[in-house]
This record gives C-alpha cells, sequence and structure tokens, in this order.
C-alpha cells in the first residue's frame, strides 16, 4: 500500500513554514530569505520569500524576475508612491515584510510555471542583484564559456561594486 501523493506545492509550503517556525524557535530576531526552485518534467515550482530573486535568462541575455520581493520598497513601487530610480536609493530599501523568522502571520509565495524553453534560470540574492544592472549580468551569463566561470565573473562584479552584502548565485542552463 502506497501512501497518497503530495502535490510539490503543498510540500513547499509545508517545508517553508516549518522552516520558519523553526527559525521563530531558535532566534529571537532577524530573519533570512528563502528562494527555491523545483523542476519536474516542463513545469517548474518556486517557492520564495523575501527578496532573493529567480530570473529566467534567454540566450540573448535578456532577463525576466520571475518572482516579487517581499519588500516595502517594492510594494511602495506597485502602488505606484515610488519609481524604480527612487527605490533603488530610498533609505529602506532593504527591509522586507516577509521573511523566514519574521513574526506572524506568515505566507510563503509558492509559483508555478511552465519552464523557459531555452537559456538559463538564475537564482540570486540581493547581494548581487542590488549592486550589479541586470543588463550586466545578462550579458556576463550570455559571453562566459561555462557556468562556474560566469557565477565568478558575476560575484567578482558584486564585490568590485562594494560588495555590501552576503552573494549567493546558482546557475543552470535549460535544455534547449
Amino acid at each position: 500500500h502506497q501512501p497518497p501523493e503530495i502535490p510539490l506545492r503543498e510540500l513547499l509550503h509545508t517545508g517553508v513554514i516549518k522552516a520558519h517556525d523553526a527559525i521563530l524557535q531558535t532566534i529571537t530576531s532577524g530573519g533570512t530569505t528563502l528562494t527555491t526552485v523545483v523542476i519536474l518534467g516542463d513545469q517548474m515550482t518556486i517557492a520564495h520569500v523575501g527578496d532573493s530573486r529567480v530570473y529566467s535568462v534567454g540566450l540573448d541575455g535578456k532577463m525576466k524576475a520571475l518572482t516579487r520581493d517581499h519588500s516595502l520598497v517594492r510594494r511602495l513601487e506597485e502602488l505606484g508612491q515610488l519609481t524604480p530610480e527612487e527605490a533603488a536609493v530610498h533609505p529602506q530599501r532593504n527591509v522586507l515584510y516577509r521573511a523566514l523568522g519574521q513574526g506572524e502571520p506568515f505566507e510563503p509565495e509558492i509559483i508555478t510555471a511552465p519552464v523557459p524553453q531555452s537559456g538559463y534560470l538564475l537564482v540570486c540574492s540581493d547581494g548581487l542583484w542590488g549592486v550589479v544592472p541586470e543588463e550586466q549580468l545578462g550579458e556576463t551569463i550570455k559571453n562566459a564559456p561555462t557556468l562556474h566561470q560566469a557565477c565568478q565573473e558575476m560575484v567578482d562584479a558584486a564585490n568590485a561594486a562594494g560588495g555590501p552584502d552576503n552573494i549567493t548565485v546558482i546557475l543552470v542552463r535549460l535544455p534547449d
């Protein structure tokens, strides 16, 4: 007798909630972001909390964000109260309204979408996208001979720009 299959969305949701609860029991302040991608067949499911991002990157280097930041300035942008240029330099640009370990109520964002037909998936923290322009990231990915070299060049660019935060980069080549 096989146990019933649990849908991937539900598994990811439950896992993120358990991680959140464990952090709340362990630390009294602070928190962290979480962004993960699971690909099954031609579908991908993203579990997302905070301001790390998932991008689809075309073979031409064009980038498309697949996640929305859970930050104060992103919300103000969506409401038309800030321009993207104002948000980029806003003193509260790192204030998150949703993060692991950051109080209640808590609800992760779960996104299901088709896997892009070709190109790359880039998962990265704000230590990368916050200091290196998207156009430069896309060009680096397009022109680097290997995934490893692309990641190293992006980290080097973030550090050269001051590297004010931790830098996480995961780059996956999608099949054509």
